[in-house]
């Protein structure tokens, strides 16, 4: 087992923006998650000491959303961050989802919606601004010109640094479009984005990595263990089991447990023994290696987990370690 005084983080350009991330930015969607059977997946006293961990091992990137926890994962880093210095860390956070039942305007990116929302968020945060503000998904209801200036109004103010955009399905085009628009009214673009993307999630392969290689934005992937598929827990022979957590879930079994993903499996698996790692942690080194991938965004639920994790960074691929990995499922256009 590695221990996190092994571990020390490098720091790598965050798109074209002129701030640095680490290499593998924390993400606290966890942070005062209800299961459904109304059990807090992490509390507050472990979310300090998962916050702690990921500080020792030369973390300074904390990503989170004003909805994770019911606002508690910001609340909590809020109180972290109060007893150290504040400039020393990147804090990012998300505005989308719906907080007030019954009131529409509580969702999406109206600008209504953004204003409300900001100025909640800090206070939770504790602090001035964040420095990069994500939408949690992208508002088709809400026009880019709308969006972009009502952002564009939160970093004059100095509540926010830069912007980004967070998906779930590849949305290049829009992107795109938006920071067209940005730039001809002398507005600012987003410059990072925040897509899923793990071995055997590959959509955003093709235009949308394209388009961030362009536009010079930086991307910070999310699940980038595939809820869990890529750590090894799941065999082709037994699928969903009762002990897992996602074995109430259909829905995961139908998108994860596929003969064509456990191959990637084996190939994972067949490339993690060869460099001495586990399987979690080859993945995440696939994507550190990755051409047009920034940082990649890890998570635990114990201290032992998150060092793992972050553990990936100090694992070398070779280039044709990286490319038996890539090939072993292939993304939606060749030769990417």
């Amino acid at each position: 087992m590695t221990d996190l005084a092994d571990v020390d983080l490098d720091f790598v350009q965050l798109g074209s923006t002129g701030i640095r991330t680490s290499e593998l930015q924390f993400g606290t969607w966890r942070f005062g998650k209800e299961t459904e059977e109304g059990n807090v997946e992490i509390g507050e006293k472990r979310a300090h000491e998962l916050l702690d961990a990921y500080a020792e091992a030369g973390g300074r990137y904390i990503d989170t959303a004003d909805v994770y926890g019911g606002g508690e994962s910001e609340r909590w880093i809020g109180d972290w961050l109060a007893d150290r210095d504040r400039e020393r860390y990147t804090i990012a956070s998300k505005i989308y989802w719906q907080i007030r039942e019954g009131d529409p305007n509580s969702r999406g990116t109206n600008r209504k919606n953004i204003r409300h929302r900001i100025d909640a968020l800090l206070d939770r945060l504790g602090t001035d601004y964040v420095d990069v503000l994500y939408i949690h998904r992208w508002d088709d209801d809400t026009s880019a010109r709308e969006l972009m200036k009502t952002l564009n109004g939160l970093v004059e103010d100095g509540k926010v640094h830069y912007l980004g955009a967070s998906t779930l399905r590849p949305d290049a085009w829009k992107i795109a479009r938006a920071n067209q628009i940005a730039r001809d009214e002398g507005w600012e673009p987003f410059s990072v984005l925040q897509p899923r993307y793990n071995l055997v999630d590959r959509e955003v392969e093709g235009d949308y990595l394209e388009m961030a290689r362009h536009e010079g934005l930086a991307v910070c992937p999310w699940s980038p263990l595939g809820q869990g598929f890529l750590t090894g827990k799941y065999s082709r022979e037994e699928g969903l089991t009762g002990e897992s957590r996602a074995a109430e879930s259909g829905r995961f079994a139908d998108a994860y447990l596929t003969d064509e993903n456990f191959d990637v499996h084996e190939e994972l698996e067949a490339v993690a023994d060869e460099v001495g790692a586990t399987v979690a942690q080859t993945a995440l080194a696939w994507l550190i290696h990755r051409d047009g991938v920034t940082a990649p965004i890890v998570g635990a639920r114990t201290v032992e987990q998150l060092t793992e994790n972050v553990a990936a960074a100090t694992i070398d691929l070779s280039d044709e370690q990286v490319d038996r990995l890539t090939e072993a499922k292939g993304g939606p256009y060749a030769g990417l």
